[in-house]
């Protein structure tokens, strides 16, 4: 049985923090009862509420649960650094939300484990995909989005915002030094991009994912800016001889 920590990164949830959290550990805990073979990471990136103090509480409570504080905002600066502190043999994360049904950890967990991947990450624009309660809007927003990704970056993967990604963590320092660099939300997507760059073994995870437009912290025309722009700085860094 192959270790793995789920990492968490949160910022400012101390409202849903501890039911999120609860709910995470109870499927675990009954899909995975060997001991000590996983852990949940919450990654708390700037919180100025309760968040941290919740966390460690739980940690003190719930042995498979520990808190990374990083004083900085930037989902990438969380997951990078709680991966660089991981012993496990599988690292990945998951949105606090849960959009992502919790049912897809177990396919993905398999894929790494036991199929021969080296990532997985889920898609809710795979045509077998089950998407519940997206605003037109944001659907149209991930659809441009990955497209110009695709033809910018001459990248083929159908889905680089999700937040459902798991790798070995053998492979994380050559992506991170490969171009995987940004510290905010475009982490996500450099992943990918620098995974097949790197030709590493990919899966494509087809997810039911309900959308939680009333909590979302995401301001599109924002986002959608800082992405352009590190996507430009993405493509600087990739392989002479992959170019597009």
């Amino acid at each position: 049985m192959k270790s793995f920590d789920v990492t968490i990164p949160v910022l400012n949830e101390a409202e849903t923090l501890e039911k999120q959290i609860r709910i995470l550990y109870q499927f675990l805990k009954s899909n995975f009862p060997e001991p000590h073979q996983w852990s949940i990471v919450i990654a708390d990136n700037g919180s100025t509420d309760n968040t941290p103090f919740l966390a460690a509480a739980l940690g003190d409570e719930l042995p498979e649960v520990r808190l990374v504080q990083v004083p900085e905002k930037g989902v990438g600066l969380a997951l990078k650094t709680s991966w660089s502190q991981s012993n496990a043999e599988i690292v990945g994360y998951m949105d606090l939300d849960m959009a992502t049904g919790l049912e897809h950890f177990i396919q993905a967990y398999n894929a790494l484990s036991t199929e021969g991947f080296d990532l997985v990450y889920g898609s809710r624009l795979h045509k077998k995909s089950k998407v519940i309660g997206r605003s037109l809007k944001r659907e149209i927003t991930s659809r441009v989005f990955n497209f110009i990704v695709q033809h910018y970056l001459g990248t083929h993967f159908s889905d680089g915002m999700c937040g459902f990604k798991w790798l070995k963590r053998s492979c994380v320092a050559p992506l991170l030094e490969g171009g995987a660099t940004s510290n905010g939300w475009f982490f996500s997507t450099e992943l990918l991009a620098v995974a097949e760059w790197q030709n590493l073994a990919i899966c494509e995870l087809p997810v039911k994912w309900t959308d939680d437009t009333s909590s979302s912290k995401v301001n599109i025309t924002r986002l959608a800016k800082q992405y352009l722009l590190a996507m430009h700085a993405l493509k600087k860094r990739k392989p002479a001889h992959r170019k597009a």
